[in-house]
């Protein structure tokens, strides 16, 4: 707790994983030497015996270094099966797997790039649709989640495909085990939930520049995440919408949801605070509007709690009432879309809630990780609601 109030995430995290595995393996240690108390042995009266000839002495010195490398065995299964048993969200030392670098439609371009600023540095992929003589129309920054990186992220959410057919551009920045353990998105430290430092003035910069290169207004330009990547889009519109105007959020958390690696976990296992997440609803930068934001959750996720995008909708709408409910289904499962509009009848929110889904990007190719090919299609949603021009 002293770490993460001291700004150091990554120690905090790892501190809190040790501690974690120490308790697992004190626990399987004591739980060892109980069986072993209650196994039936020698007798505690001491008896005096003759010393066995040296033959039988090696055969009693093999049975019990056979039995010791049982015990041993026991407690390396016992470890593991203990590890496997706590929830995903806590082993924060996985590996991201290697991934192919995603389809490219013929002509198109996806560039290896690096933007430095003020703020930091990060690595990204580019893609850069074909036959767009005059640039790109429009720009996504696609922010993945823990353990994932841009290639795996492009692949399952198949965004590519999607900005060709628009003529879109997308960006697509990688945190990676130098940034958070997990390659996380850090959007539970209060550093990174606020305008002009740290994560959000990185991914705000990059966009910018982008906007820069290919001449981009902010109507044009949009941010979708999932999970640890969708909190922080929701963070990086909510702080910059003079650059974003929209953004798209699967499986994430509303800002302000935590302030800490404990509460991040908290609001993760059970939801934040909405009182927290109000709180720290920003004013619009100048004159703009606040961005537009498209929500889904599968209602079966648990890795982030379903009540979280409530939370990300509450902080956008405060009391207003939906202006349509629709129950519906799409590729077997059924989902509720609850829109909400401006007076103007404008839909700036929408929050689309999958029955029977988990922590999985909806629609999404199973090439990719955290993909359920079941449901609506997120991505092609997500593309269609950026697009669809406020009145």
């Amino acid at each position: 707790m002293r770490l993460a109030r001291a700004g150091k995430p990554r120690s905090s995290a790892r501190a809190m994983q040790r501690a974690i595995g120490a308790a697992v393996i004190k626990t399987t240690l004591e739980t060892l030497s109980t069986l072993q108390a209650m196994t039936p042995g020698k007798p505690t009266v001491a008896i005096k015996h003759r010393k066995p000839p040296a033959k039988a002495r090696r055969k009693a010195a093999s049975r019990a270094g056979a039995k010791v490398d049982r015990r041993l065995s026991a407690v390396v299964k016992q470890l593991r099966a203990a590890r496997s048993s706590l929830p995903a969200r806590l082993l924060l030392d996985r590996v991201p797997t290697p991934s192919r670098p995603p389809p490219i439609p013929r002509g198109a371009q996806y560039l290896d790039r690096t933007y430095r600023g003020r703020a930091g540095t990060r690595d990204f992929k580019l893609f850069l649709p074909a036959g767009q003589s005059q640039g790109p129309t429009g720009l996504i920054l696609m922010l993945h989640g823990c353990s994932q990186n841009p290639d795996d992220f492009a692949t399952g959410t198949d965004m590519n495909a999607l900005a060709q057919k628009h003529g879109l551009a997308v960006a697509w920045p990688e945190q990676t085990r130098d940034h958070n353990g997990a390659s996380c998105w850090n959007w539970f430290v209060p550093v990174n939930q606020a305008r002009g430092r740290g994560e959000p003035a990185i991914l705000a910069g990059l966009t910018r520049a982008l906007m820069r290169e290919f001449g981009l207004d902010r109507q044009a330009v949009f941010v979708a995440g999932l999970s640890a990547g969708g909190a922080m889009a929701v963070i990086v519109a909510e702080t910059y919408p003079d650059v974003f105007s929209a953004v798209g959020v699967h499986s994430g958390l509303a800002r302000g949801a935590a302030s800490d690696v404990m509460s991040a976990l908290s609001a993760m296992r059970s939801g934040g605070t909405p009182a927290a997440a109000r709180a720290r609803r920003p004013a619009a930068a100048g004159s703009r509007a606040p961005a537009r934001r498209i929500v889904f959750h599968g209602d079966a996720d648990s890795a982030v709690h379903p009540s979280n995008a409530p939370q990300i909708v509450l902080a956008a709408v405060g009391s207003r009432t939906p202006a349509r409910v629709t129950p519906a289904e799409a590729a077997g499962r059924s989902y509720l879309r609850t829109e909400y509009a401006l007076p103007d009848g404008t839909v700036d929110v929408e929050l689309w809630q999958v029955a029977g889904a988990g922590h999985a990007w909806s629609g999404g190719k199973a090439g990719g990780s955290f993909t359920d090919s079941r449901g609506p299609d997120a991505s092609a949603e997500m593309v269609g609601f950026f697009l669809a021009r406020p009145r």
